[in-house]
């Protein structure tokens, strides 16, 4: 297993409230461990949500010995969901406070997604498929309807998420299992990227690029220069 990650703060934000996590060695009873985490919230808010719940669940999973992973991953996001809101709910410069949150792990060619608001993992192969689903005022729509994909992507209330860590008493996260095959890539990112560069574009950087390290470095590099309107964050995880 190789991975590579960077979070970017963009061209627009005077802050980078995204926080990322990733190794390809044991986190405790899991054999590898990848997060992306995009924080909201006003001031150092955001900031601390997302940096707060990275680091608490790994931190959670550390301490696990036992028992099936994805039972780790809910009892983990759930500790991390009370303990935010928690401090949101006690301390007004946290106030309102929540963060997206994808974490995956890869066991046996099996891979276990968690994803909570709209920062997504992808699938790549010889076509890019993204496997989570956004928790978004957007994806609702689509989903009845009422929009289609190339209108959600500038659509005015593209940012407003349905679902985020910290910011409800019960956290609803959805959970993928994802066969994986030699060669394959595996994105996690956050909607500044997603939001400037789209999934066709994406593709013809992993197809050009291959290994892990220049692909990020160029997906960063192109949100960027369609204007870097938002952070930036991007793990590539590559089978051997």
């Amino acid at each position: 297993m190789r991975s590579y990650g960077i979070t970017d703060i963009g061209r627009n934000r005077n802050m980078n409230q995204d926080f990322i996590f990733y190794s390809d060695e044991p986190v405790g009873m899991f054999p590898n461990l990848y997060i992306v985490a995009d924080g909201m919230g006003g001031h150092k808010a955001g900031d601390y949500a997302s940096s707060f719940s990275v680091e608490r669940f790994v931190q959670f999973v550390r301490e696990k010995t036992d028992s099936h992973l994805v039972l780790v991953m809910r009892q983990a996001i759930e500790a991390v969901n009370e303990e935010l809101l928690e401090k949101s709910e006690s301390n007004d410069d946290y106030k309102g406070m929540g963060t997206t949150f994808v974490a995956a792990v890869i066991e046996d060619n099996t891979m276990y997604v968690m994803n909570v608001g709209d920062s997504r993992l992808y699938v790549a192969d010889d076509k890019l498929k993204q496997i989570t689903m956004d928790h978004s005022l957007v994806e609702e729509m689509i989903r009845s309807g009422g929009l289609n994909r190339d209108e959600a992507r500038n659509h005015p209330v593209k940012n407003v998420i349905t679902r985020a860590v910290g910011a409800q008493k019960t956290i609803m996260p959805d959970f993928f299992e994802v066969s994986l095959y030699p060669k394959e890539h595996i994105l996690l990112c956050s909607d500044g990227l997603t939001n400037m560069v789209d999934d066709d574009e994406i593709m013809e950087i992993i197809e050009e690029k291959k290994e892990v390290e220049p692909i990020v470095h160029k997906l960063i590099e192109r949100a960027n220069f369609y204007g870097g309107r938002d952070n930036i964050s991007a793990i590539v995880v590559m089978q051997d």
